[in-house]
């Protein structure tokens, strides 16, 4: 599919209260320093897109994960005719979203109350903005800078700073700004107004410095093309990434941005004679999948990458990412990118070590700096499956070993960084209720254990292996079988009282027991034992899904949004609206009844999620929950990224091609593939019948053909212990 076909507003209907997929509609360069994105109402913070709304607040540069952690360093370009001396109240214009065009290369619309096209085209570092103004009255662009601001304005370029974020390790952390346009300004006529509007005096038009204001230049012509770039390191090489720009013409800038994108889409190639919404959902949702982590890195004048340090304040050398949150992309995320792109892993993973590096500890929440938010060190899951994939270099083995077990032994001073009662972890096996979400951080430690394991055996150090293998297990320590749950326990080992699997909160994050006590990845044979056998495994699942999606808000005190959504999507207790549950379906696999995986997985993948407004069924978290549907689409998901591991689950297209790296090709084919077939029936692997649940990584990028054919009714074969997933208890 082209580029230029995917509408961004995919989950763009969102607000406080209820999520479509918290995303915004971004415009830019895979992976850029900066996107861009129609502001319709600043008022709503961090909702300040509508995909409904007419109003045209202008072309925001934003740096937004998620409305959850806010934007920072971010200001509005509003092309406008106003007279110099015109009285106004409101500056905002209006378009018509159904004409406007929001793609991932461009943003095009025609702003009804000034009369003038505009169209954005996106650079890495960058943007350029083309207006056509209709009439010639007073030409010019309203500039709403939030926060601090200081800069220098002459005949055809504005540069300086801006500022409007505080909660970083540097206090006076900057976004420089170098914009040139291609015709003169009339010096005569820049204006200032108040945040809400009210004129100021301008003393020195050359030199502007102020807090939370408006600035409006204006020129003689009719077209404008103004060129901007940014930098987090300097005014100097703001400009350089400028200069960079210019040398391009704009259908050069087009065609480059245009590439960009094309050649990651080309990667995968669906064929599906009967399914072209469902691959236009597949296409748009993955455009997701290649925004997050954004480069937090420049180029020198040697073309080297160089960075901002915030903690130390100062320029430095190597690659560094911002603007994710692993907790959630581990999942998902970067298993994907080891097989669709592994250079993008690699160069990631080499700024993930940069940050450690800087700060002393690997990053958990980086935006644009460490901000400590959720339980967890899960970058450790996306360290071990790079490593078992063998896309880190044994040199770098040592550096990101040391790194993760600094994590799991050292119990930081300053609470962003690092595990949450890691000292007490260590002492009792297990983090104590006094934790808040201790059995989440509990069950992560578990999980990060096991990725230290598997650092440790490709380094051939056993003994280092057995020993983080062993802790792996601590989550056996929360298993209580009388109420056949994982549940908090106090310092003293007891199970709290007044337990109830649907009260949400306090040891649980985002979601109950239900949603958050089969977080096992790493051993779902060993937490089948502790509930006394496949069959007692399956019959949990079974209410798990079985049962209303009801929940008590519990310590949260009110109704988060994350319970509206699983209410609303109503599959049990199955909340695939967030990301806990997201390997739960493919547990019926492990309790030997993948059929009941291929079920769900389908009926989830064919209802939960549109590429409209609303095609998300929960918050979509920088790529993680695109990832789960791209990846179930194929037919396979990693429950335990580590183990080298696919499970299976069900495919909904005929034919998808996997291009790979070294020029091979895996081709996924599905025969009788109508709705109504829900169970897979065989598989056969390079024409051989293949009867494991499992696709490992080897094979998958070795190329080769998987041929599924589907039925209307399962047809269940028992599993042998060899075809089961992985798991460190024996099977």
């Amino acid at each position: 599919m082209k580029i230029t076909t995917i509408d961004t507003r995919q989950g763009t209907e969102n607000n406080y209260r209820f999520s479509n997929g918290n995303t915004l509609p971004l415009t830019g360069a895979p992976f850029a320093m900066n996107y861009f994105t129609i502001q319709t109402n600043g008022d709503q913070g961090s909702w300040f897109f509508d995909p409904h709304a007419r109003r045209l607040e202008g072309f925001r540069l934003t740096h937004q994960p998620s409305p959850w952690i806010g934007d920072f360093q971010h200001l509005q370009i509003l092309p406008l005719n106003l007279a110099p001396t015109e009285p106004v109240n409101e500056l905002a214009g209006s378009y018509d979203p159904q004409r406007a065009i929001f793609s991932p290369n461009k943003l095009a619309l025609h702003d009804v109350r000034y009369d003038i096209d505009s169209e954005l085209i996106p650079a890495t570092y960058g943007a350029t903005l083309h207006s056509e103004y209709h009439h010639s009255e007073n030409p010019g662009l309203q500039f709403e800078l939030p926060g601090k601001f200081d800069l220098e304005i002459s005949e055809h370029d504005i540069s300086g700073w801006i500022s409007n974020f505080g909660e970083s390790e540097d206090p006076n952390f900057k976004l420089y700004v170098a914009i040139h346009f291609d015709q003169a300004l009339i010096a005569d006529q820049t204006r200032l107004f108040s945040e809400d509007c009210q004129p100021l005096v301008v003393n020195d038009p050359q030199h502007l410095v102020g807090h939370d204001q408006r600035l409006c230049v204006f020129f003689t012509e009719t077209t404008s093309v103004l060129q901007i770039a940014t930098s987090f390191i300097s005014i100097e090489q703001a400009q350089l990434n400028l200069h960079r720009q210019l040398e391009k013409s704009i259908a050069q800038q087009a065609a480059e941005v245009t590439a960009q994108w094309q050649q990651y889409f080309d990667r995968i190639e669906i064929n599906d004679r009967l399914h072209s919404d469902r691959v236009k959902t597949f296409y748009t949702t993955l455009y997701r999948l290649f925004l997050f982590p954004q480069k937090f890195y420049e180029l020198d004048e040697q073309l080297q990458p160089i960075h901002y340090d915030t903690k130390v304040q100062t320029v430095k050398k190597g690659v560094l990412y911002t603007n994710n949150g692993f907790w959630d992309t581990y999942k998902t995320v970067y298993p994907f990118y080891s097989i669709i792109a592994p250079e993008l892993l690699q160069d990631m993973l080499k700024g993930f070590l940069t940050s450690y590096q800087e700060t002393g500890y690997l990053p958990k929440w980086l935006s644009p700096d460490e901000r400590g938010m959720m339980p967890g060190t899960l970058i450790d899951a996306v360290i071990a499956d790079a490593a078992a994939k063998n896309l880190i270099a044994d040199s770098e083995l040592p550096d990101f070993l040391e790194a993760m077990i600094k994590g799991a032994t050292v119990q930081s001073a300053d609470p962003k960084y690092g595990r949450r009662g890691t000292t007490d972890y260590l002492k009792y096996h297990f983090v104590p209720s006094s934790y808040d979400e201790s059995v989440n951080h509990t069950l992560d430690y578990a999980y990060s254990d096991y990725c230290i394991s598997v650092i440790a055996e490709k380094m051939n150090q056993p003994e280092l292996a057995s020993k983080y293998r062993q802790s792996a297990l601590n989550y056996q320590h929360l298993f209580d079988p009388e109420s056949g749950f994982i549940r908090p326990k106090d310092q003293q080992g007891q199970f709290e009282n007044d337990f109830t699997p649907i009260e949400w909160g306090h040891g649980y994050t985002e979601g109950s027991v239900w949603q958050n006590g089969f977080a096992v990845y790493q051993d779902v044979a060993g937490l089948i034992k502790l509930y006394g056998g496949s069959e007692k495994f399956y019959q949990k699942l079974v209410e798990l899904v079985n049962s209303r999606p009801d929940f008590k808000v519990g310590r949260y005190g009110f109704e988060i949004h994350e319970m509206s959504e699983m209410a609303a999507l109503n599959f049990g207790q199955l909340a695939l609206s967030n990301q806990p549950s997201f390997h739960i379906p493919y547990l019926f696999t492990y309790a030997q009844h993948p059929e009941m995986t291929q079920l769900l997985v389908k009926q989830l993948l064919l209802h939960a999620f549109n590429s409209g407004f609303t095609g998300f069924p929960g918050d979509e978290d920088n790529g993680s929950m695109a990832g789960w549907y791209v990846l179930s689409a194929l037919g396979f998901y990693p429950v335990t990224p580590g183990s080298g591991e696919y499970v299976f689950g069900i495919p909904i297209f005929d034919e998808v091609i996997l291009h790979l790296p070294d020029q091979k090709d895996f081709t996924l084919t599905t025969e009788r593939n109508v709705d109504q077939n829900q169970f897979v029936q065989n598989r056969q692997l390079n024409s051989q019948n293949y009867h494991q649940s499992f696709l490992t990584h080897q094979q998958l990028m070795a190329g080769g053909k998987l041929q599924v054919t589907l039925g209307l009714a399962p047809d269940p074969v028992a599993l042998t212990k060899q075809e089961l997933p992985y798991s460190i208890s024996p099977k």
